[in-house]
């Protein structure tokens, strides 16, 4: 006959509760170098902000991209990611300086949807430059009439301003994910 006997196991001891608000204790965001506030994060947004100012000036020292919707299309979005990229880099700084990290899961949170509106954006804006600038080079071949080169210099800097993003929105949605 089968007898099951009881098993005794170590049970883990509950984490403390704070009396004062009475909920459960939260644990410390990790420290990633490309999280808003480390040195990562400033370089990834100071790349960022060039590569975006740099598509801008670029693509504004044409004289004929308003004619293009595309184009308008991408000097507007690489204005709104240089602005936002500026913004976050001073904050940077400024937690640099006093020595203190972005922890708080609500600025995190707000870090991650920008930078999720800022990158879809600009990669959106850059996609649709490119194929207007294959338009124009390949299948019309009117790039004696047109700044050809200057449209694809500008829509490559879009390109690398949303590979500078990219890593900036994964690394915040992943902490908030992993929070």
């Amino acid at each position: 006959m089968n007898v099951i006997r009881p098993a005794v196991h170590p049970v883990e001891a509950p984490p403390v509760v704070d009396a004062a608000n009475d909920a459960m204790p939260r644990g410390r965001m990790k420290d990633i170098q490309g999280m808003p506030g480390t040195p990562g994060g400033l370089a990834l947004r100071f790349s960022q902000f060039a590569f975006a100012l740099l598509a801008l000036c670029v693509m504004a020292t044409t004289s004929d991209f308003p004619s293009v919707t595309a184009f308008c299309y991408l000097v507007a979005a690489v204005s709104l990611q240089s602005l936002w990229s500026l913004t976050l880099a001073i904050l940077d700084v400024y937690a640099i300086l006093v020595k203190r990290r972005f922890r708080n899961p609500r600025v995190v949170s707000l870090f991650a949807i920008g930078d999720g509106i800022t990158s879809t954006l600009t990669f959106a804006a850059a996609c649709a430059s490119a194929g207007i600038t294959v338009l124009i080079g390949n299948d019309l071949n009117d790039c004696a009439q047109n700044h050809c080169t200057r449209f694809e210099t500008a829509t490559a800097m879009a390109f690398m301003s949303w590979f500078a993003v990219s890593p900036s929105f994964i690394l915040n949605f992943w902490t908030l994910a992993s929070k």
